[in-house]
């Protein structure tokens, strides 16, 4: 195992933060838009707290994702907390870095995270094996 000095901060699990949020409006990529701002302004806020200069997500090496609204959100979330957001095309590395964290046994998630994300990917699965 590598040992790094890295400072890892977990905030508090507040998930009716984000179904306040998606209220009504479950269906994708609209509730995306609302969970990426939640979230990348909790991280925003987090950064500022801390004392950082700049902020970013690992939404970046995903090829699921809508890449333009999520920057255009962290963007906006920078302008109004004065935290730049560090941003960079990770996609094209992406294959290769899910290869690897699957030859070491690390989990890795096949949906964003939401329930709903969840949900759909467990429809598409018994769709697929159904036929």
């Amino acid at each position: 195992m590598v040992s790094t000095d890295i400072e890892m901060s977990v905030p508090e699990y507040r998930p009716q933060d984000f179904f306040q949020a998606v209220n009504l409006k479950e269906e994708a990529p609209g509730r995306c838009s609302l969970c990426w701002r939640l979230r990348l302004g909790n991280t925003a806020k987090t950064a500022k707290d801390k004392g950082f200069t700049h902020f970013t997500t690992t939404l970046l090496v995903s090829p699921y994702q809508d890449q333009k609204e999520l920057i255009r959100i962290a963007e906006e979330v920078a302008a109004a907390t004065g935290v730049e957001f560090y941003k960079e095309d990770f996609r094209p590395g992406f294959r290769e870095a899910h290869d690897e964290v699957k030859s070491k046994g690390i989990y890795c998630q096949k949906y964003c995270g939401c329930i709903y994300s969840e949900t759909e990917r467990g429809q598409k699965t018994a769709k697929a094996l159904i036929g």
